[in-house]
């Protein structure tokens, strides 16, 4: 009898990744970060039970609604009609009294940048440290009554979605090609179609990762919390837009349009390929072909880029260099601004200044302070004299622009400026 032929492993067919995986041993993403990003990163969206095994929110439903009565916070509600499937929003501040008066169903509170008002929120953030920070925007964390929901809808940025409390039901669209018409009827981006593929109930601990252009949709199955950590991503027409404001801003007047080669036309009133091909030189002229001049740009952007507050000096009377080091090493910290965003960058050019980018100003460097000022939610005297000469005058000018405060005891409050006041 003739030997069945064995497939060459050519033909063999490679198993997808699954769709659902248990975290309880290797928490946060049951699987290394190196195997997350190739199989999962802007790929395919992943259920991982147990990401946060015994996770007890660092927030209460209160304190969030709370939260949302402060100026300056960016606070949404929207409800749901049932009976004519019609959402409605409505965008905060608000009055103390608004929250009592709500139905005991079919709404949901959602609140941005939580991890710049919150430490305890804020905390979590170091379990995503498998992501560029720079590519992180903030903590979101919605509390949704019994029913509460936003909607079938879909984002163009990566986002965590982890169960803080209670339980939510998650339906999404992992098909390629899924839908994504957006409902006539609405204030908010709906879908008009959405078939899911997927339906899970996630309780606390549970994290869904969704890449960007999954269609989902979220429903409370009882009171619960959301913790929403959405990424920066920045669209190529916004990229586009701020790098030729750049350009234009810095442009030699004297870079123009030229044709020292003109001949005679054949039609005087002819835009000819010719003439094209001198207004494509003259925007090349313009270009940005210094990797270090682009890399200045885009570092500037990002650290600009979505920003929900502007740091701003504090108003008190300005400590001397003298005064805050020796504030340093009697035990003091300096505490970064929970609005002040950094991050860095080696120099392309051999023998050049690394780039420190704080909230789109930049600092020239020894790459070992910008590696560890951008680093540094905290500084103490040990981390300060760590510095070099260069590296601890970049500390004070940062003081001196709100970026750090100084603490004076553990938690890093002092008489200074509240730490939440960006506006």
């Amino acid at each position: 009898m003739a030997k069945k032929p064995v497939a060459s492993p050519a033909r063999r067919q490679t198993a997808a990744p699954a769709i659902e995986v248990d975290a309880a041993a290797h928490p946060p993403l049951g699987m290394s970060p190196a195997v997350f990003l190739r199989d999962y990163w802007q790929k395919r969206p992943l259920l991982i039970r147990n990401a946060f095994p015994g996770l007890q929110s660092p927030i209460q439903p209160e304190d969030l609604a709370g939260l949302a009565c402060e100026e300056g916070v960016l606070a949404r509600v929207i409800e749901h009609d049932r009976e004519r499937d019609v959402y409605s929003l409505r965008h905060g501040p608000f009055e103390e009294a608004f929250f009592p008066g709500l139905p005991r169903q079919d709404w949901t509170l959602l609140v941005q940048d939580v991890d710049k008002w919150d430490a305890d929120v804020a905390a979590l953030l170091p379990a995503f440290a498998f992501l560029p920070r720079w590519r992180i925007d903030d903590i979101m964390v919605s509390f949704a009554a019994p029913g509460g929901s936003v909607g079938a809808h879909v984002d163009q940025y990566d986002v965590f979605l982890l169960q803080a409390q209670g339980h939510r039901r998650w339906q999404i669209d992992a098909r390629p090609d899924a839908p994504q018409d957006f409902r006539p009827d609405a204030d908010l981006k709906l879908l008009r179609e959405f078939d899911p593929s997927h339906d899970w109930v996630l309780g606390p601990g549970d994290m869904l990762y969704l890449p960007p252009g999954v269609p989902h949709h979220g429903v409370a199955q009882d009171a619960c919390l959301t913790f929403s950590v959405g990424m920066r991503a920045p669209s190529a027409a916004e990229l586009m837009g701020d790098y030729i404001d750049t350009l234009a801003g810095e442009a030699d007047d004297s870079l123009r349009y030229r044709d020292p080669d003109l001949s005679p036309p054949r039609d005087p009133n002819e835009i000819d390929a010719t003439a094209m091909g001198r207004v494509v030189e003259a925007l090349n002229a313009m270009r940005m072909n210094d990797p270090d001049r682009l890399g200045d740009w885009f570092g500037r952007f990002i650290t600009v880029y979505r920003a929900a507050g502007e740091v701003t000096a504090g108003g008190v009377e300005p400590r001397s260099r003298i005064e805050i080091e020796w504030d340093l090493e009697r035990g003091a910290s300096l505490w970064r601004h929970p609005w002040s965003r950094m991050a860095w960058r080696k120099a392309h050019a051999k023998g050049q200044a690394a780039r420190l980018y704080v909230s789109g100003q930049e600092f020239a460097l020894p790459a070992r302070d910008a590696q560890a000022i951008a680093a540094a939610v905290e500084i103490d005297a040990e981390a300060y004299s760590a510095l070099s000469e260069t590296g601890r005058a970049c500390v004070q000018e940062l003081i001196a622009g709100g970026h750090y405060r100084l603490g004076l005891d553990d938690d890093g409050d002092d008489d200074s400026e509240d730490a939440g006041d960006g506006e």
